[in-house]
């Protein structure tokens, strides 16, 4: 049988560390803001998905001709990411086994690569998946000082990436739980993660980058840029 997919992209917070003027997902990353292209990537990916983005009920910057998609719907967006991700389930008429995909806005660079290898992992793993990257550098513990107190093993570490995608039921539960009990989760993993469940890891690219900070526009800027040339030699090759 054949599940919808859901494509959940909360889009409400304030980018504050950007020093902006406006929210970071509406900073010009090219000739379009940030946003456009993260739904541009997704829709490559699945052009028949079903997108619901989660936007501050205030948003001004927001502007319905930069979603591609066919089939989509507007919520509210929560105080936090859990929260607005939770509003996202309770607005859709989804069923128990369809797929759901949460996907940071500010990470424009994913590749339909990594998309579609998710989603097939996730498909066949009953906790869900997400991508990520195995850690790389020496890590370091930190006192309230900013010293560096203690070196820490790095073996088995990963740092967690989006899209995170699960079943939807399973989805719904973990963030329910995790609201009851007042447990605020940066990532939706974690929220499965404290049911006892445990998502497999998918090693995705490490271009997928997150603006965070003013100088990641540039660098994703030439990510993108290098990633549209790596394409178009390949498709001279073949």
């Amino acid at each position: 049988m054949n599940h919808s997919l859901w494509l959940i992209v909360p889009a409400a917070g304030q980018g504050k560390r950007m020093g902006a003027d406006k929210p970071k997902q509406y900073l010009s990353l090219g000739e379009k803001p940030i946003l456009a292209h993260t739904l541009t990537r997704l829709h490559q990916a699945f052009p028949a998905a079903h997108l619901v983005l989660c936007l501050d009920s205030d948003d001004r910057w927001f502007n319905p001709k930069w979603v591609p998609f066919s089939q989509w719907q507007r919520v509210s967006g929560g105080a936090e990411r859990m929260d607005s991700v939770l509003n996202a389930l309770n607005a859709i008429n989804a069923q128990e086994n369809d797929m759901v995909m949460v996907h940071d806005v500010a990470r424009p660079c994913i590749t339909a690569s990594d998309l579609l290898t998710l989603y097939h992992v996730a498909q066949q793993h009953p906790s869900g998946a997400l991508l990520a990257m195995p850690v790389a550098d020496t890590m370091k513990r930190a006192s309230a000082e900013q010293l560096s107190t203690a070196t820490e093993s790095r073996d088995r570490l990963w740092h967690a990436l989006t899209p995170q995608s699960f079943r939807y039921a399973l989805l719904l539960r973990a963030l329910e739980y995790a609201s009851a009990n007042h447990n605020v989760v940066t990532d939706e993993a974690s929220a499965v993660e404290a049911l006892g469940q445990a998502p497999k890891l998918v090693s995705g690219r490490r271009d997928n980058l997150k603006i965070t900070h003013p100088d990641d526009l540039a660098l994703a800027a030439a990510i993108m840029a290098s990633q549209v040339a790596q394409s178009s030699e390949s498709e001279r090759s073949c």
